[in-house]
């Protein structure tokens, strides 16, 4: 009965969300309809388990959501992504349309601004752009999610997503874990989908067809504004779209110096804090009690991405204090931006929590457990199908960890695997099957675009999943063959 409610109670979480219920009710109700199902105690679940779980999680990763969602918002009020992406579509030219998207997107993100940010504003350039160089419309929403969505989320070292923060106070690692497989990886990523969308372009061009479609209108303000969309956006990622239009826009884009220079100090900030200043100090300190009886190990990688982002938010004002008329408006919807989504996936960690106390569990913990190919390959399936479920590789990550990262690290140090190697495994692992047809992302950029599944969904399949299993696969043969590098 314990492992039917837990299939129960998945089934209840994935149908209701995809409908467009709040994971704000739906997760502590699934994670009562688990427990119900073991003959657990429901309200001690819910307080103890579920609640303390939840307040763990946006202990350790609220200020990166609030940071992350503030850059993002001040970055795009600034008009500095749109800079950027204009100066990206203007020197690449319609001739690599595709290419110019990709590169705009991949910037931004890996600069550290919001995935629905980058959304909405490369859009309507890649819509222009696309139609000056007559290729077919359907294609843009896969060439947004590869620069957006794949290797600047999961597999460039550094990467200040958070999704690259959660496995390092489990594994007490680095943003910058697994330089060199990262770096593989995502060349992989970018080079297999390139390819791929190119291949479409020729096949398109082949058969007369060109941009097709009429205007859009604005779809970017209609997909902000649809509730439907924003209760499973949130769940996906780090940023509010109802926040999208709040604040106040510039009417004069910055110089591309200015524009991009935040971006530079996200990641040369991140670099020195990991590796150089952090090391450095002496943190003996954080073993009392009074400060949660940690270690540097734990926390200096979110420490890391914090001060970065931190300091870039502080050189982005001081740069573009005149093109931020309502800088405290525009502060206040970057705050406003990070709660919804920071609950929502705390919530699912809640769940998780509770899913992971019930006896029946342990049957789940030992078939993941079983699976041959060793432990890369069983963490590799459990982030798969737990960010696949919960259609959040923030989510499906943070459960997966929780209930077997000790496990997983025991595991590999009995087999002499680094830490370094499991982290950019989990977090690539997260990445691949969450970009299913329900996930919050993935319906949003269609919005967005003005597209739908049947018309753009295979092409997103292929350059966020196919893609990103490929670079996996590669990973984890090169992590056993060399270890981590």
């Amino acid at each position: 009965m314990g492992l039917l409610g837990i299939i129960v109670a998945l089934g209840f979480l994935i149908w209701l969300a995809y409908r467009g219920w709040s994971i704000l009710l739906l997760a502590p109700a699934a994670a009562l309809i688990a427990a119900a199902f073991s003959r657990e105690p429901l309200l001690a679940h819910w307080t103890q388990t579920f609640m303390s779980n939840a307040a763990q999680f946006l202990a350790q990763f609220f200020p990166l959501f609030l940071l992350g969602a503030l850059f993002g918002k001040l970055m795009d009020d600034s008009g500095s992504v749109k800079a950027i992406a204009r100066y990206m579509t203007e020197t690449l030219g319609p001739s690599r349309a595709i290419l110019a998207v990709i590169l705009a997107g991949a910037a931004v993100t890996y600069g550290g601004v919001s995935l629905f940010v980058a959304f909405f504003v490369l859009a309507p350039m890649a819509i222009e752009l696309f139609r000056a160089a007559n290729i077919p419309r359907r294609l843009i929403p896969a060439a947004i999610a590869l620069g957006t969505s794949t290797f600047t989320m999961s597999a460039l070292p550094g990467t200040p997503a958070i999704q690259n923060a959660i496995p390092m106070p489990f594994f007490g690692t680095t943003p910058f874990a697994a330089p060199g497989l990262g770096i593989i990886a995502s060349a992989i990523m970018l080079g297999f989908g390139l390819w791929w969308l190119r291949r479409e372009e020729d096949k398109a061009r082949l058969k007369g067809e060109g941009f097709g479609g009429a205007d859009l209108g604005d779809a970017g303000a209609a997909a902000a504004d649809d509730e439907f969309i924003r209760e499973r956006a949130t769940a996906a990622r780090e940023f509010d779209p109802a926040e999208i239009s709040h604040g106040q826009h510039t009417e004069t884009l910055p110089p591309i110096w200015v524009a991009a220079l935040p971006l530079f100090v996200v990641v040369l900030v991140n670099l020195l804090m990991a590796l150089i200043v952090l090391p450095s100090l002496d943190f003996a300190f954080l073993k009392e009690e009074r400060w949660g009886g940690t270690s540097i190990q734990a926390v200096g990688g979110v420490w890391s991405v914090a001060i970065a982002l931190a300091t870039a938010t502080l050189v982005l004002i001081i740069l573009n204090y005149e093109r931020l008329p309502a800088l405290r408006k525009s502060m206040d919807a970057g705050a406003n931006a990070s709660v919804l989504p920071a609950l929502s996936v705390a919530s699912l960690v809640g769940f998780g929590a509770v899913v992971a106390m019930l006896p029946a569990f342990a049957f789940v913990r030992d078939w993941v457990l079983s699976i041959g190919g060793g432990v890369l390959v069983s963490l590799t399936v459990a982030t798969n199908v737990l960010a696949a479920l919960t259609g959040s590789a923030s989510g499906g990550l943070t459960i997966a960890l929780d209930a077997l990262g000790g496990t997983y690290m025991h595991l590999a140090a009995d087999q002499g695997i680094h830490p370094d190697l499991l982290h950019r495994v989990s977090v690539i692992g997260a990445g691949t099957l969450d970009s299913l047809p329900h996930n919050g992302a993935v319906v949003s950029l269609l919005a967005v675009c003005g597209s739908t599944h049947r018309e753009s969904y295979r092409d997103i399949v292929v350059v966020c999943i196919l893609g990103a299993m490929i670079a996996l696969a590669a990973v984890i043969v090169l992590g056993s063959l060399f270890g981590s590098f």
